[in-house]
């Protein structure tokens, strides 16, 4: 069963999300190899969100520690993280 997290970060500025938009692009494959897939949404100029597929929970509690590590690492530029995990239940391509 293929699982999603999607966290949304709120940034405290326009600044801060640009930073993490290039850091993410640039590390997140190599920091999450457990990912089948990884989205990167620019929702506002300070709103970012981040969408990871895994094969199932355990792929998804393997990257757990390397999502800590990067959330840790930047708390100071957000205002507000919110996270929510949850079965696929589609994932179309086209």
């Amino acid at each position: 069963m293929t699982v999603a997290r999607i966290t949304t970060i709120n940034f405290k500025s326009k600044e801060d999300a640009d930073e993490s938009i290039k850091d993410y692009s640039a590390k997140a494959p190599i920091e999450f190899p457990e990912a089948q897939q990884l989205l990167q949404i620019r929702a506002s100029d300070t709103t970012v969100m981040a969408v990871s597929l895994y094969a199932d929970n355990d792929a998804m509690e393997c990257a757990s520690e390397a999502r800590a590590k990067r959330i840790s690492n930047n708390e100071k530029t957000f205002d507000v993280v919110d996270t929510k995990t949850g079965e696929v239940t589609l994932n179309h391509k086209n």
